[in-house]
C-alpha cells in the first residue's frame, strides 16, 4: 500500500506531457573517457574584466573528445531506436465512446483513450489492453488506430474483469504482431525497459525506466475489482493513455501491460505498475479459446497479518508463506487433509511469499489438474498432492 498516492487507472484524460529518453552503457560497452584538459592562458592568470574564450584549435579538440566518447553511449541508443522501430507497428491508440449510466446533463456518453498491444493468440490476431479502457463501449463505438493511420473496428471482445484485461480480435492484412516473453520469471528488478503507448492521446510514445519492484499486491485500484494482482513496478514515465500499453525488455518482448499509476497529480511520479506477461497471457488464452476464465481454487481462509510472534510459536523463523485459518468444507484443500495451522510454503512447485500471493498463484492455475503443494505442519515440511477444482463450482 502507498499512503502518500492515490492509485490510477491509466486512461486519457487531456494535456499535452514531454518525454526524454535518456541511454545508458553497460560496462560492456562503455568506452575509456577522456578527461578534458584545461585551458591554459598566459601566466596562469585569468582577467575578470576579459570573457575566456577557447581557441579554435581548443573547440576542434574537444569536439574530437566528445565524439570519441559519445561512441559507446551512440551504440545503446542505436538499440533503443531498434526496439522503437520493430514495437510502433504492434502498438495501437484506442479511442472508446461509451454511454452513461446516468446521464450528465446535456451528455448522455463520454470518450476514453488508452493503448494497445497486437499479437497473436490461438490463430487469432488480437489487440490486448486493459478491460477498463474499452468497458461499456459497444464495438461500433471501439476505434483501433494503427501506426500506419488505419482505423479499425474490432470484431470481437472478451474481458476479465479479475485483472483488468481485455481482449480485441481484429480482421485486416498486414497487421505486425508482437513478441510476449516466455517467461517474465526472467525480469529482475534493475533491468531496463520501455513503456510504450499514447500518454495524454499522443500515439506511440516510448519511454525508457528500470523494473523498480516485483510483486506488488494487495493495491486498491480503480473499484477495487481487480483481484488478482502481481504488478511489475516501474520508474519508466507512465501516463493518462499508456492504459493497456506494453511494457518491454531491450530483447523487444512484452513483459507486461501497463495499468495503472500512483499519483498525487495524475501524471507520472515515476510510480507505474504493469501486469506481468505470463498473467496476461494465462487470461488472453482462456478468452479467446472459452470465452471466459477458469480458475483453480483451493478452498481455505488465509490469516492475512501473519505476523512474527505467530512464525515463531509455529516453528518459523519469520512469516514466510500463508498460514491457514479454515478450510472450507469439500472443497479441494479439505480432501487433501489441508488443517487450520498449516502454513503453505510452495503451489504446483513455486515458493509462496504471503496471502495474496497464493490467492494469485491459485487463480492463475489451470483447472482439473493434480498439485503439488508443501506445507508446514508441526515444525516439519509436508508434501501434498492437490486435484484443484474450478473456483466457479465453489462461488
Amino acid at each position: 500500500m502507498m499512503p502518500r498516492y492515490d492509485l490510477r487507472l491509466c486512461w486519457a484524460v487531456g494535456a499535452i506531457a514531454s518525454m526524454v529518453v535518456v541511454a545508458h552503457a553497460d560496462d560492456a560497452n562503455r568506452g575509456r573517457l577522456t578527461p578534458i584538459e584545461a585551458t591554459q592562458r598566459d601566466e596562469g592568470r585569468v582577467d575578470p574584466m576579459r570573457p575566456v574564450r577557447l581557441t579554435a584549435e581548443e573547440r576542434d579538440r574537444l569536439y574530437e573528445q566528445a565524439a570519441r566518447d559519445a561512441e559507446p553511449l551512440e551504440r545503446q541508443a542505436r538499440q533503443l531506436r531498434r526496439l522503437s522501430d520493430l514495437l510502433r507497428p504492434t502498438v495501437v491508440h484506442i479511442d472508446a465512446t461509451k454511454r452513461l449510466t446516468r446521464p450528465r446533463g446535456a451528455r448522455t456518453t463520454e470518450d476514453e483513450a488508452g493503448s494497445g498491444v497486437i499479437t497473436e493468440v490461438a490463430g487469432r490476431t488480437v489487440v490486448i489492453t486493459n478491460r477498463h479502457v474499452v468497458e461499456g463501449a459497444e464495438l461500433d463505438d471501439i476505434v483501433i488506430r494503427l501506426d500506419d493511420g488505419r482505423e479499425l473496428v474490432p470484431r470481437r471482445s472478451w474481458s476479465d474483469a479479475g485483472t483488468d484485461i481485455a481482449v480485441l480480435e481484429l480482421v485486416a492484412d498486414d497487421l505486425q504482431t508482437a513478441r510476449i516473453a516466455a517467461d517474465d520469471e526472467d525480469v529482475r528488478i534493475g533491468d531496463m525497459v520501455l513503456a510504450i503507448g499514447s500518454p495524454f492521446g499522443l500515439a506511440h510514445s516510448v519511454t525508457l525506466g528500470i523494473v523498480s519492484a516485483k510483486g506488488r499486491r494487495d493495491l486498491e485500484i480503480g473499484e477495487g475489482a481487480v483481484r488478482f494482482q502481481d504488478f511489475i513496478q516501474t520508474d519508466a514515465a507512465i501516463n493518462p493513455g499508456n492504459s493497456g500499453g506494453p511494457l518491454v525488455n531491450l530483447r523487444g518482448e512484452v513483459v507486461g501491460l501497463n495499468t495503472a499509476i500512483a499519483s498525487n497529480s495524475g501524471g507520472s511520479e515515476g510510480i507505474g505498475f504493469a501486469i506481468p506477461a505470463s498473467m496476461v497471457m494465462f487470461v488472453t488464452r482462456q478468452l479467446v479459446e472459452n470465452g471466459s476464465v477458469d480458475r483453480a481454487y483451493l478452498g481455505v481462509a488465509l490469516d492475512k497479518e501473519f505476523t512474527q510472534p505467530e512464525a515463531h510459536r509455529l516453528g518459523l523463523v519469520r512469516p514466510v508463506g500463508a498460514r491457514v485459518e479454515a478450510v472450507t468444507g469439500g472443497a479441494p484443500a479439505a480432501a487433501a487433509g489441508i488443517r487450520p495451522n498449516d502454513v503453505i510454503l510452495e503451489f504446483d512447485g513455486r515458493p509462496i511469499e504471503d496471502d495474496d500471493h497464493l490467492m494469485n498463484v491459485v487463480g492463475m492455475t489451470a483447472v482439473d489438474r493434480t498439485v503439488t503443494v508443501v506445507i508446514f505442519r508441526d515444525r516439519d515440511q509436508v508434501e501434498l498432492q492437490i486435484p484443484v477444482a474450478r473456483r466457479t463450482d465453489f462461488e
